[in-house]
């Protein structure tokens, strides 16, 4: 094992410097398949056992690992994205409740046709659609593929907004008035093609769950939506009961 060397003569506490670096090591990767243990790290940076503590408790407290009395410091694993079926949700809203930080990569926005899109939502297939795709991050970790169509008439002012950190729906209501309160989703599970894995940053023994989402402002279509989520982030739940079965329309 290679010593890793702290600047010993410096002012920053050794266990600050410790801590500093097992963050950089943390997201470069470094510890996918386990997080060492206070012995394993005290040997590796020759540091005291006292100072490999502190910097662990400090790990912990960040939410990066978990560790007990005990027991083997271990990575935490990002939080899980859970969203209730027969409820208009954001997955914007979803990520950012649970104090993961949602981003966006937008890959495409601009205005185009597509036949079988606007015959989804209703209109004529040579009405101009505004097409919005983005690549979804929780943190810094890709979570979906999202393509989006809305009518023109309807979201043109959407063309202008930067959506790499901001919720389509809030834009959509603050820039254009319409409001998107419910709708219809068809939710299966699919093997993704090593593209679409390439984008979600998952291996061949990763599934993900397809979204087709075709929402409305009270009847009328408002967007129809393609979303490809990694199914190792994002699960959905349904309420049931003997009386009244499961607490989903249209399922």
């Amino acid at each position: 094992m290679t010593a890793r060397t702290l600047d010993r003569l410096g002012a920053q506490p050794l266990w600050e410097q410790l801590l500093a670096d097992l963050r950089h090591r943390l997201d470069l990767d470094e510890f996918a398949e386990a997080f060492p243990g206070e012995l394993a790290l005290v040997a590796e940076y020759g540091v005291s056992r006292h100072t490999v503590r502190e910097a662990v408790r400090r790990l912990r407290d960040e939410g990066l690992v978990i560790a007990g009395r005990g027991r083997t410091p271990r990575r935490a694993e990002p939080a899980s994205i859970e969203q209730p079926l027969g409820e208009a949700y954001s997955l914007f809203t979803a990520v950012e409740a649970t104090g993961q930080v949602q981003r966006s990569v937008v890959r495409t926005l601009d205005v185009r046709a597509d036949g079988v899109v606007a015959a989804r939502l209703g209109l004529e297939e040579s009405t101009p659609l505004v097409h919005l795709e983005r690549l979804r991050l929780a943190d810094s970790d890709p979570l979906a593929v999202d393509r989006v169509w809305l009518p023109e008439r309807l979201a043109a002012p959407l063309l202008e907004v930067d959506f790499g950190r901001t919720a389509l729906y809030a834009e959509y209501a603050a820039r254009c008035g319409v409001r998107v309160t419910g709708g219809s989703e068809r939710i299966r599970a699919v093997v993704p093609d090593a593209s679409q894995r390439m984008l979600l940053g998952i291996g061949e023994g990763v599934a993900a769950l397809a979204i087709d989402r075709l929402g409305c402002s009270g009847d009328q279509p408002v967007e129809w939506r393609q979303t490809l989520v990694r199914a190792d982030r994002f699960s959905v739940t349904a309420r049931f009961s003997t009386r009244d079965g499961y607490r989903v329309d249209g399922a």
